[in-house]
């Protein structure tokens, strides 16, 4: 089967979207045409975000290719699956633009796996997978009958549209090395999460580990990339040394958590490459934080999310560490990496005054700690769950809303107020 794999040219004007705005590599994309070549499909994989092309025009190449299946994503790389922008108007546009000429439309990413039916209807595409992506396309590709597909939506051919089951976990493990274009990597200038130095050589992200043992109440991931799988050594490494061998001279770890993980640390003490990496500061210990400096982390976002045990108990955290254990750990990491940052979420437990004397305590070391953020109650969050149920067709309309009523301040990226859902998605309501 011919196959298109689409990664549209993302913009976010007016959007509460929290991901970093800057092209990343599309890995679920990635993984999909790697599995679908070696079982000998053809396929054309394009991003438009990397390679700044118009979705009209990405459209139209689709159509030139002429697939019998085009995969479209609705959120820019597995990296932001747990904070994407609710709104479906950029996959909308490039799918409006390509009209029927790229067969079989399906959707990949966060709000399929969430409100399949409701992304359906805004998308007017033909399937929508529920959570991991790339072993459902392989399934599809096979020509299967949909109702024989797990984990999807589709449209019946009177309209109606059915469910075959709940979110799909992939085995994860032994997925393949990467290869990318070289002129996608040469174009990759960012350095995800990179503060101390400007980028020299091009940046790439790549994939540990998938899914978190933990639970936190705040965190979308209860429909797609839950479950916790390490990624065999070999495949990653081997995936490290060709993006080496490409120039690439910084990674970043999309691991929703990076844990403490010996041996690949002690595979890239050697390798001349930097990266940065998303954890939990209290699962290390001062040993382990030496071995992961030098191996090469130059980046560390640390989730502290609160300073008060009440806090960190209302959000599901089971932390163990007391609240000045946790900033004597990340002061010694800072030791180590040259930049080091703990996440706050805006809670009531957390009294301003002791917020603002323990952020000058870590910023004085070293440390940046943000000011604390309002949390969005994603469909995919046990937040969202406890304020209301299970999310159905007006989930991300009812988070959405919420948010906009209970704040009036965001976080530091969003210089405009943002706009409500209805106004963001108005074309994909009326065509």
């Amino acid at each position: 089967m011919k196959v298109a794999l689409v990664n549209p040219c993302w913009s976010f004007e007016r959007s509460i979207y929290f991901g970093c705005r800057e092209p990343h590599l599309p890995l679920e994309l990635g993984y999909a045409k790697a599995l679908l070549e070696r079982e000998g499909h053809e396929c054309l994989m394009l991003d438009g975000h990397i390679t700044d092309t118009a979705n009209a025009a990405l459209a139209a190449e689709v159509a030139d290719f002429a697939p019998e299946m085009t995969v479209v994503t609705t959120a820019p790389s597995y990296l932001f699956w747990r904070c994407a922008q609710p709104e479906l108007r950029v996959p909308h546009e490039f799918l409006r633009a390509l009209a029927r000429g790229g067969g079989r439309t399906v959707a990949v990413g966060p709000h399929g796996s969430a409100t399949p039916e409701a992304t359906l209807r805004k998308l007017g595409c033909d399937v929508a997978v529920r959570g991991e992506s790339e072993e459902i396309i392989l399934l599809l590709a096979q020509g299967k009958p949909l109702r024989e597909v797990p984990a999807i939506a589709y449209r019946e051919e009177d309209g109606a549209i059915r469910i075959t089951g709940g979110p799909h976990a992939s085995r994860f493990h032994d997925l393949p090395a990467l290869r990318w274009p070289k002129a996608w990597v040469a174009r990759h200038h960012h350095h995800h999460h990179r503060f101390e130095q400007a980028p020299e050589g091009p940046g790439a992200e790549v994939e540990a580990s998938r899914g978190c043992p933990y639970n936190c109440s705040f965190c979308a991931k209860i429909d797609f990339r839950d479950k916790y799988r390490r990624r065999d050594l070999e495949p990653l490494i081997e995936e490290i040394d060709g993006l080496i061998a490409q120039g690439v001279t910084y990674l970043y770890f999309i691991d929703e958590i990076f844990l403490p993980q010996k041996p690949l640390l002690e595979a890239l003490v050697p390798r001349k490459v930097q990266f940065g990496i998303q954890t939990r500061i209290d699962l290390w210990k001062p040993d382990m934080l030496d071995l992961l400096g030098e191996a090469g982390c130059v980046s560390i976002e640390a989730g502290v999310e609160s300073l008060t045990e009440e806090g960190r108990a209302a959000l599901a955290k089971n932390c163990r560490l007391t609240t000045d254990e946790l900033a004597e750990r990340l002061i010694h990491a800072r030791r180590r990496v040259p930049f080091v940052q703990a996440n706050l979420i805006e809670m009531v437990q957390d009294d301003q005054q002791m917020v603002a004397a323990w952020r000058e305590r870590l910023i004085s070391n070293g440390v940046w700690a943000n000011e604390p953020v309002p949390l969005y109650p994603y469909p995919s969050s046990p937040d969202y769950r406890r304020l209301w149920g299970e999310p159905d067709d007006e989930a991300w309309e009812r988070a959405h809303e919420w948010y906009l009523t209970q704040f009036d301040h965001f976080s530091d990226i969003q210089d405009q107020r943002p706009a409500a859902l209805s106004e963001l998605e108005a074309e994909c309501r009326h065509g």
